[in-house]
C-alpha cells in the first residue's frame, strides 16, 4: 500500500509577494477571509432594504426606488472589486487580512450613511451622501493600495494593476469633490453617471487591453454565488416580518399565517434553486472574454433579489396596515423586482453562451403570466396571502422547466460552445 504523503502547510501570515494565484487551480474555493468580508454586506443590503420598503409603504416610491439603485451600486461595486482582486491575488497575509478590516469597516460607514441618502431624494435639493461617500471611500483606497502592490510584485501585468489603481484613484477624488461642491440633486446625478462610468470602465480596460489578471473561472462564479445566497437572506427576513405581522394580529397563528411562512420561504428557495441551475463556472472557463455582461449584470441581480425581500417587507406593512399603497401596490412590490431578476438572469445566461434559446421564451411567458395572475388576484381582492403563494409560484416555471427538459438545452448549449473553441 502506498504511503501518503501530507504535506505541512505554511501556517502563518507573513507579508507574502502578490505574483498571482494560477486560474486553473483545482478546487479552488471561497476562503474564510472573502467569507468574513461578506458578513458585512448583510448589513448593507438590509438597510438598503429597509429603506426601500418604508418608501414604498409611504407611497413614495420614486424616493425609494432611487435612493436604493444608488446604494446597490456603491454596496455590489465595492464587493465586486474586491472579489476579483482576491480571485487573482488573495493570498491571505496580514497586510491582505488588515485591508480586508478596513474595507468592511468602511461597508458599515456606507450602510449608516444610507437613511440621509434616502431622505435627500424625497427632499430632492441636494443629495446628502457625505457619509456614503465617506464609507466608500474607505472601501476603495485599501482596494487601491492592493492593485499598487500587486502591480510591484508582478511586472508583467502591471499594466492592468495600474489601470485599476488610478480609475480607483481618479473616482474617489471625484466623489469627494461632490460631496464638497453641494450641486443640485440632478446635476449631482450627471456628474455620478461620470464617475459609474468611470469605475465600470477600469476593469473593463484592465483586462481586455492592459492583459488582464490571473482571475479563476469557478471561484469567480462561487463568489457571486454566495453573495446572491446573501441577498437572499432579505427574503427571509421580509417573511418572517409578514408572518409577524400576521401571527400578532386579532388571527393569531392561523390559515394565513401558514400561507405566508409557505410564500415566502418558497420563493426564496424558488429563487435560489434558479440561479444556481446555471452552469455558470462551466461557461466562464470556457470563454473568459465573456465574463462583462455577466459580472456586472449581477449588480441588477444582487439588487432585484434585495428588493424582493422589501417586497415582502411591503406587505407586512399592508398587513399591519401601515401602508399607503393598496393591495396592488404590495403585489407590485414583489413582482416587479422579481420580474427584473428572471429577466437578468435569463440575460446573463444568454450573454455568455451568446445563443438565444426559444425555450427561455416559453419560460418567461410562464413566469410573467404568474406575476400577472397575482396582480389580477390582488385587484379581485383575494387575501395577500394567496397573493404572495401565487408569487412563489413564478420562479417553479423555470425550476420544474429545466428539471425536465431545460437541463439538454444546457447540455447542448456548454457542448456547442465547447466546440467553438
Amino acid at each position: 500500500m502506498a504511503a501518503v504523503s501530507h504535506v505541512v502547510p505554511d501556517l502563518g501570515h507573513r507579508r507574502r509577494r502578490l505574483s498571482g494565484r494560477d486560474p486553473g487551480e483545482a478546487h479552488r474555493s471561497a476562503t474564510p477571509l472573502e467569507l468574513l468580508y461578506d458578513l458585512v454586506f448583510v448589513v448593507a443590503f438590509g438597510q438598503a432594504a429597509n429603506e426601500l420598503a418604508h418608501y414604498v409603504a409611504e407611497d413614495h416610491v420614486r424616493t425609494g426606488v432611487l435612493g436604493f439603485a444608488f446604494a446597490v451600486f456603491a454596496i455590489s461595486w465595492a464587493w465586486i472589486s474586491y472579489s476579483w482582486f482576491a480571485s487573482a491575488y488573495d493570498e491571505d497575509d496580514w497586510v491582505c487580512r488588515l485591508a480586508t478590516m478596513v474595507q468592511m469597516v468602511g461597508v458599515v460607514i456606507l450602510a449608516l450613511g444610507l437613511p440621509e441618502v434616502f431622505a435627500s431624494f424625497e427632499e430632492g435639493e441636494t443629495l446628502d451622501n457625505g457619509v456614503v461617500v465617506a464609507g466608500y471611500v474607505v472601501m476603495r483606497v485599501p482596494m487601491a493600495f492592493q492593485w499598487l502592490r500587486a502591480s510591484r510584485h508582478d511586472p508583467e501585468r502591471r499594466p492592468a494593476h495600474l489601470t485599476y489603481f488610478w480609475t480607483i484613484i481618479v473616482a474617489q477624488v471625484g466623489w469627494t469633490a461632490l460631496v464638497f461642491l453641494s450641486l443640485p440633486i440632478g446635476t449631482t446625478f450627471l456628474c455620478a453617471s461620470v464617475l459609474y462610468a468611470l469605475e465600470l470602465a477600469g476593469p473593463l480596460v484592465a483586462q481586455r487591453l492592459k492583459g488582464g489578471t490571473p482571475w479563476h473561472p469557478h471561484h469567480i462564479a462561487e463568489r457571486y454565488g454566495l453573495l446572491v445566497i446573501i441577498t437572499l437572506g432579505e427574503g427571509i427576513i421580509g417573511t418572517v416580518a409578514t408572518l409577524s405581522a400576521v401571527v400578532h394580529g386579532p388571527e393569531g397563528w392561523s390559515t394565513d399565517a401558514a400561507l405566508v411562512l409557505l410564500a415566502g420561504v418558497g420563493l426564496t428557495f424558488g429563487l435560489w434553486w434558479m440561479y444556481f441551475t446555471i452552469p455558470s463556472g462551466h461557461a466562464l472557463a470556457l470563454r473568459r472574454d465573456r465574463v462583462f455582461f455577466w459580472g456586472y449584470g449581477h449588480i441588477a441581480i444582487f439588487g432585484a433579489l434585495a428588493a424582493v425581500g422589501a417586497g415582502l417587507h411591503v406587505a407586512a406593512y399592508y398587513l399591519e396596515h401601515h401602508t399607503e399603497i393598496g393591495a396592488v401596490g404590495t403585489v407590485l412590490s414583489v413582482a416587479v423586482p422579481l420580474a427584473v431578476f428572471v429577466v437578468m438572469l435569463y440575460a446573463t445566461w444568454t450573454a455568455l453562451l451568446r445563443r438565444r434559446d426559444p425555450f427561455h421564451l416559453a419560460l418567461l411567458a410562464g413566469t410573467a403570466t404568474v406575476l400577472v395572475l397575482a396582480v389580477v388576484l390582488a385587484q379581485a381582492g383575494v387575501s395577500m396571502a394567496w397573493c404572495l403563494v401565487v408569487l412563489a409560484l413564478a420562479p417553479v416555471v423555470t425550476v420544474v422547466g429545466y428539471e425536465t427538459v431545460g437541463h439538454r438545452h444546457q447540455e447542448a448549449a456548454l457542448t456547442r460552445l465547447k466546440q467553438s473553441l
